[in-house]
């Protein structure tokens, strides 16, 4: 798998669980990421020597798309300048200094809509080009205007109509299988919680699993003595059949079955 791939898939991790069927026309941030390589393709200048690229990328975004990577947005932009990294190696571009993505917000953008410009910036202290250097700009280019893809046709379908074999989830706990019907089941000692787990070392609403994007996803619910995956302490973390629960002194283990 390439270097490029598994930043995306490192994007697309950080961020699972936000991006479902409910952000479908929101900026999705691999496609941010894709966009703009395109455009460190596209503001290529060639030296008698090298092929540089812009070190500066302005990303503009509706309040609302910004708004969904409160609290990631930190780790989205370094993401996102390590895919430019990455790419301008596979290309052999040449950078003034290494990228730099700077998130920005425009009110004129629609849900969906993003804008990217791109500039050439010395590096600091630096007051002219080296020889065989590009200018600075001074401003950054014309904006190019992209829109989030349109969901394709399949994605409202049901499996049933596209012939595919359904899937659930279970929970087992002490030989007994707990099918998980709805997207949330909360884990705890109370008897009002979906799965009760009759443990004293286990908090009345310990753990919640959810499903998320189409991924199940384990989240401990502030509990006095923390959940477990697979022996390791989490406090957020994506499932897979035959994962094991531990809370408390007891364990769940998580599958995946064919309906019938």
């Amino acid at each position: 798998m390439s270097v490029l791939r598994n930043i995306e898939q490192k994007i697309e991790g950080l961020f699972e669980g936000m991006f479902g069927r409910a952000f479908r026309t929101h900026v999705q941030p691999v496609e941010l990421a894709r966009k703009l390589a395109k455009e460190m393709d596209e503001h290529r200048t060639i030296s008698v020597s090298r092929v540089y690229v812009p070190n500066e990328y302005s990303v503009y975004l509706s309040s609302q798309d910004r708004e969904q990577f409160t609290g990631y947005e930190g780790s989205l932009i370094g993401e996102l300048q390590d895919y430019l990294v990455e790419h301008a190696r596979r290309e052999s571009y040449a950078t003034l200094t290494a990228p730099r993505v700077l998130m920005k917000t425009d009110d004129d953008l629609s849900i969906g809509e993003f804008g990217i410009a791109t500039r050439m910036v010395q590096p600091e202290g630096r007051r002219a080009p080296a020889r065989d250097e590009p200018a600075e700009q001074v401003e950054p280019g014309a904006t190019m205007i992209y829109k989030a893809k349109a969901p394709q046709p399949t994605e409202a379908a049901s499996p049933a109509e596209l012939g595919l074999e359904q899937e659930r989830y279970t929970l087992t706990l002490n030989g007994k299988r707990h099918v998980l019907e709805d997207r949330r089941a909360v884990l705890g000692r109370s008897k009002e919680c979906d799965v009760q787990v009759p443990d004293a070392n286990v908090s009345r609403r310990h753990a919640e699993l959810r499903e998320e994007g189409g991924s199940w996803w384990l989240v401990d619910l502030d509990s006095t003595n923390g959940t477990e995956l697979n022996g390791k302490r989490v406090q957020r973390a994506k499932l897979a059949d035959g994962d094991r629960i531990g809370l408390g002194e007891l364990e769940l283990v998580f599958a995946r079955e064919r309906a019938s």
